[in-house]
């Protein structure tokens, strides 16, 4: 079995993204929201600032607080939006339950919607025009690319149907010729169709749901979800002990997406600063 090194491939993303940067007339400007006291998102923005820093990126974070309301949030991304030193905005995900989520995620600029969730970018996507990747999605695609796994011709089956990873990594797929099945709370036969699946992309967010008596021999799984075990450890949604004796190729958790998904946010920020700047 031959581990998925997400880690690794993102170090080698991010050179790239440094080096780029550092050629441009203005470095690139990175702004990024959070709401609230969520500490896995404080993490998640931690992790984002330093590779900001690592990147050559320049990162503005602003934390406010639980009882931010929907017109100073909507506010402050409208200033954002108006920044030409920001080229790209991300709104740190969950917000709090009194604010409407899609309205904010709606207001951010569309050439500084680095996180690909505006409508406009999801578009785009769907007819396959040339524009910001979902970060998640956009990971997973690079990993297979980095160990030669060709899509084309090969069943992938992707069990979770969110906007955010599920539906457009099914685009993605179905984009290099693979033919795709997306399966979700409702599917009926769920392990019997991941055993057919040559490369199967897990991202229910539910420990436990897949087995690895659910995974063809030989095949590639892409484990996106991270949960918590009973000792309070980062998993996925398989067992990874013993999907590996299944998988020929197998992400790990942590290492695996979690790491792509940070380097693809720093090359939207490079697109969307090389495009402003009308470098492209």
């Amino acid at each position: 079995m031959t581990t998925l090194d997400g880690k690794a491939l993102a170090q080698k993303v991010k050179e790239r993204v440094r080096q780029e940067a550092a050629g441009l007339p203005r470095r690139p400007g990175l702004a990024m929201v959070l709401v609230g006291e969520d500490p896995a998102s404080h993490v998640y923005v931690r992790g984002k600032s330093r590779d900001c820093e690592q990147c050559g990126i320049y990162g503005e974070t602003y934390d406010l607080p639980e009882n931010t309301t929907q017109t100073q949030l909507l506010a402050l991304v409208e200033e954002l939006n108006g920044r030409e030193d920001i080229d790209g905005i991300i709104v740190e995900l969950p917000l709090p339950a009194h604010l409407d989520e899609r309205q904010v995620l709606e207001a951010v600029a569309p050439d500084k919607d680095v996180d690909c969730f505006h409508p406009f970018n999801a578009g785009k996507l769907f007819v396959g025009e040339k524009g910001f990747l979902p970060c998640t999605p956009a990971g997973i695609m690079e990993l297979l690319e980095e160990y030669h796994i060709d899509p084309a011709g090969k069943r992938a089956v992707v069990v979770g149907r969110s906007n955010i990873v599920g539906k457009p990594v099914a685009m993605l797929l179905l984009m290099k010729d693979a033919t795709v099945t997306i399966c979700h709370s409702r599917t009926e036969g769920l392990a019997e169709i991941c055993r057919q699946a040559d490369i199967l992309v897990a991202a229910v967010g539910k420990r436990g749901v897949l087995t690895a008596d659910m995974v063809k021999e030989g095949a590639v799984v892409i484990d996106v979800a991270m949960n918590r075990d009973e000792d309070g450890k980062l998993c996925g949604d398989l067992d990874h002990a013993t999907t590996a004796e299944k998988a020929a190729y197998l992400s790990p958790v942590p290492g695996g997406v979690g790491p792509m998904t940070r380097a693809v946010l720093m090359e939207n920020t490079l697109f969307a600063a090389k495009k402003r700047q009308n470098l492209l």
